[in-house]
């Protein structure tokens, strides 16, 4: 019998082996069809009012419910600041601001209380990024009263301290509102004029709106409009690890300190860091912005994975439920994209 040459078996072996089809089960399911229980999911849940989902760069869900669009700038509430954080990290690199431990006196002398507490000199700007300020919170049942007073960031530094600077988190929309003044006093340019040339690099980031204090100050912590699309475009800034557009936008290192945990919610289990929620769901790390009547960027990096809905903003959507409705669909989304990927 002629003997047949190895490398001519081998190669035949191999051409044999990839005419053999592989079992479906084998096969990695296509993000789309992963999505299409989480795709009714959402679209049940009557708030809901947009949802993108982007693995890799990729937007594999772009959708509407009710008429509303991706494409239309919708009121972030405390998205914004989330926003925030992001420009109090690029001042700081750009030397504009000397770090998150400089104190906020100093950059705020003319606006403190005649004899203001001691404890007031202790405030440093990652106490107000954390929530850790110790101040009493302008948030909640003191924020109406507070956006009637004729000088927010005056009305913000004269409450009361309920804790001490660095202290238990007390979530209060004050707190931000002075980086947005601290961020203006530093660079001599408004915060709107900041974000519009510090994020240019990102694809289809725009702010359509923000709301001004009486002193014309832009709102650091609520009423900042923009589309579901800029909203993706800002998490997947911190998911590309800063970069966007061919530039380093925002530092590795700042995305880091602004995930590190800090202090714990009161209202929940979440931690917090620098602008950002952070939890656990399906097993992986997750960092998210939240804004009042849920609005949402939620970013996974192990999945490669940014997620953004926004919801009705006429609704708490905390007490209402709605907030665990949509970690609810996050967690589907984070264990469909996982299986997609096994």
């Amino acid at each position: 019998m002629k003997r047949v040459s190895p490398v001519i078996m081998c190669l035949a072996l191999l051409a044999f082996m990839l005419q053999i089809p592989v079992p479906a089960a084998a096969q990695a399911e296509p993000p789309e069809a992963a999505l299409a229980a989480v795709f009714e999911e959402a679209r049940a849940l009557a708030p809901l009012e947009t949802l993108i989902v982007s693995q890799d760069g990729e937007v594999v869900v772009e959708q509407g419910f009710r008429g509303h669009a991706t494409t239309r700038p919708t009121n972030i509430k405390s998205v914004s600041k989330t926003i925030i954080s992001a420009l109090v990290g690029i001042a700081i690199e750009k030397g504009v601001l000397k770090g998150s431990e400089a104190k906020i006196a100093p950059l705020l002398q003319d606006k403190l209380p005649p004899d203001p507490d001691p404890r007031m000199q202790d405030i440093t700007i990652g106490n107000l990024l954390s929530m850790q300020a110790g101040l009493a919170r302008t948030s909640g049942a003191n924020y109406g009263r507070w956006v009637a007073s004729r000088d927010w960031v005056r009305a913000a530094l004269a409450q009361p301290f309920a804790d001490d600077p660095g202290g238990g988190m007390l979530y209060s929309t004050g707190n931000s509102h002075l980086l947005s003044a601290i961020l203006t006093r530093a660079s001599g340019r408004s915060t709107l004029a900041l974000a519009r040339d510090w994020l240019s690099p990102l694809e289809d980031f725009a702010i359509a709106d923000w709301m001004r204090d009486p002193q014309g100050i832009y709102f650091g912590g609520n009423q900042m409009a923009m589309t579901p699309r800029a909203m993706l475009a800002f998490g997947e800034l911190y998911r590309n690890g800063g970069r966007a557009g061919g530039q380093q936008v925002l530092s590795p290192e700042w995305i880091k300190s602004s995930w590190q945990p800090r202090t714990q919610s009161v209202f929940h289990d979440d931690l917090y860091g620098y602008g950002w929620f952070l939890t656990q769901m399906s097993g992986e790390r997750v960092a998210y912005a939240w804004g009042y009547g849920g609005q949402m960027i939620y970013v996974v990096p192990t999945l490669e994975l940014t997620v953004v809905m926004t919801s009705s903003e006429d609704q708490p959507s905390a007490r209402t439920g709605h907030r665990d409705d949509l970690h609810a669909l996050m967690r589907s989304i984070v264990a469909s994209m996982k299986a997609a990927r096994a």
